[in-house]
Parts: structure tokens; C-alpha cells; sequence
């Protein structure tokens, strides 16, 4: 057993999951669910729940409707191995309408927020050296997309 994340769409669940499904992997659309009569926010026949899976993981795409709209309360984490992970989901994610924000954050042309990081910030980030910990935040405050050559030199002092 474990959870699923439900997220709410207006009316492009589908797309969305689609577009989640292409870019990350062990990802796959599953079934769906069909209004068998009209529900708030869907007619008869059209798409309510689109079920996905991306990183083996299983989601919900609900056309639920304009009511309930995205908000950077709720992110998702990208933990990448290295900047070419980075560079390879910040570009994806940012594409076609969606918008940098900074410190490694970012919404995509749907309206959800996810955090492109990596788990080597946190030499720089939390390292044993205070005043290289503190000029790697510094520097990662100046940033939109993580640079972590950057934070590395400057944590170094370099």
C-alpha cells in the first residue's frame, strides 16, 4: 500500500499527464475514468481521472474544474545526480510556458511547482566549513536554475 497524489486540472488532465509521462522515467498512463453521467465540472462521456505513474509512482489527473487553482504550497523534488540532470529537467519543465523561479524552483506550463535539485548542494549547502556554507547559500540565492560549479566555488571561496 501507499499513497497517490491527486492532482487538480482544469480540463487537460490528460495532457498533463502526458506530458509528465514523456519526460520522466519509469513513467506510464494507466486506465481512466469516463462520466458516466453528468457530475459537477464533466458531462456524460467525458474524462474525469486520468491515472499515471512517473518515477514508479503513482498519480491522479482529475479535470475537476477552475475552482482549485496550482499554488507553490505544494512542490514536487527533483533529486538529479549531477548538473546534466539538471539542465536536462529544468529545460523540460521550463518549456513551452513554463516559468523559472529561483533557488532551483520552478512551474511548468501546467501550473505546478517542482524543485530541481541535487543531493550535492547539501556538501556546500551544509558542510563543515561555515563561511563556505554560507557563500554557497549566497550564491545559490542569485541563482534560478542550480549551477553546482558555482555553488562549489564558492563555497571553496574561489
Amino acid at each position: 500500500m501507499g499513497l497517490t497524489t491527486c492532482l487538480w486540472f482544469d480540463g487537460n488532465a490528460r495532457e498533463a499527464a502526458t506530458f509528465y509521462v514523456s519526460i520522466f522515467p519509469e513513467s506510464s498512463l494507466a486506465d481512466n475514468w469516463i462520466a458516466p453521467t453528468d457530475t459537477p465540472g464533466n458531462k456524460t462521456g467525458e474524462e474525469i481521472v486520468v491515472n499515471f505513474r512517473i518515477f514508479g509512482q503513482d498519480f491522479i489527473a482529475l479535470n475537476g474544474g477552475p475552482q482549485f487553482p496550482h499554488s507553490e504550497a505544494i512542490s514536487f523534488q527533483i533529486p538529479c545526480a549531477d548538473q546534466g540532470e539538471i539542465d536536462h529537467y529544468w529545460d523540460l519543465l521550463t518549456k513551452d510556458g513554463g516559468q523559472e523561479s529561483q533557488c532551483g524552483w520552478l512551474k511548468d506550463k501546467f501550473g505546478i511547482s517542482w524543485q530541481v535539485t541535487s543531493p550535492e548542494m547539501m556538501k556546500y549547502l551544509g558542510g563543515s566549513d561555515a563561511q563556505g556554507s554560507e557563500r554557497a547559500t549566497q550564491a545559490m540565492l542569485t541563482m534560478k536554475k542550480i549551477n553546482l560549479e558555482q555553488m562549489k566555488r564558492a563555497y571553496l571561496g574561489l
